[in-house]
């Protein structure tokens, strides 16, 4: 083994089939993209260099309509941090401390991570149907008919409504995260803090959550990244509508490369939704550590 570590040529031929794989799936198509973003391109003529005039149409036409897709990209991360977040570990924290059931409870938690995000839209389409849908129907049940209304189709719930099926099938994953953290933490811990007359939630919140910073830190980053990724349940609910509502910087950019063939300005929103969560990753790292280290 140690033969081989040396062996810089053994290395190499090691590592070179991931390095290929990544650059041709990876590297390559961000720096096509970086390209095809300075071009004004239908997808099918030659296209026109134009410099950064996509980047700088994102930000002044609109027509785009890019900062409202920001805006709501941003809502869509300040809820899954404030509210996805914090139910995870709830259920996490209460899933760990060994209850009745508990891996039954974990895989239930799972499944909607392992359905398909298209099967997880048309659900949740029925559930907001209007006419029949589960949510307006037991609405009116309990007698509140003027509570119903058109959840996915009205502009002031239709982002809100996209999130709650978002909540509902991620939850589960950043459960497991923070449930598998738990359970690496030493019981010890616990045990010497309820001996020295700790309450369950003092112990939760001087000892579990502290340690946890680290699977923490790993989620928010997840779920801010994934929120300006965020695209397929928004595609199938609401496809950005009504009236650019819901839009969010993927269902743009589709909606203009295949919508109306504007390949160049599709491509200036790809590689912005690249910078920006690499931005939000580092950031984020950042400031997490920093408050550890405090």
């Amino acid at each position: 083994m140690e033969k081989v570590r040396r062996n810089k040529i053994a290395i190499v031929l090691f590592l070179l089939p991931a390095v290929i794989l990544f650059a041709v799936i990876i590297v390559l198509p961000i720096l096509m993209s970086s390209y095809y973003s300075l071009l004004d391109w239908d997808g099918i003529t030659k296209g026109s260099f134009v410099g950064i005039k996509n980047y700088i149409e994102l930000f002044t036409s609109k027509s785009a309509g890019f900062p409202k897709t920001l805006r709501n990209a941003m809502l869509l991360a300040v809820l899954s941090t404030f509210i996805q977040l914090p139910i995870s570990l709830f259920f996490a924290i209460v899933l760990a401390r060994g209850i009745k059931g508990e891996k039954v409870f974990v895989s239930i938690f799972f499944i909607p991570v392992l359905i398909s995000t298209t099967v997880i839209g048309q659900l949740w389409l029925k559930i907001y149907n209007p006419d029949y849908g589960l949510i307006n129907a037991g609405l009116r049940n309990l007698g509140l008919d003027s509570w119903t209304r058109v959840w996915l189709g009205d502009q002031k719930t239709a982002l809100y409504a996209v999130f709650i099926p978002i909540l509902w099938q991620y939850v589960g994953y950043h459960m497991l995260l923070m449930y598998a953290g738990v359970k690496s933490i030493s019981p010890q811990l616990a045990e010497a803090a309820r001996i020295d007359g700790a309450s369950e939630w003092g112990v939760s919140r001087y000892i579990t959550i502290p340690l946890l910073r680290p699977i923490l830190r790993i989620s928010v980053i997840f779920a801010v990244t994934g929120s300006f990724k965020a695209f397929d349940l928004i595609y199938v609910l609401t496809n950005g509508g009504p009236a650019h509502a819901s839009e969010v910087p993927s269902t743009l950019m589709v909606s203009m490369i295949f919508g109306r063939n504007r390949y160049g300005f599709g491509s200036a929103i790809a590689i912005l939704i690249i910078s920006l969560c690499f931005f939000f990753a580092v950031v984020l790292r950042k400031l997490i550590s920093s408050k550890e280290v405090e």
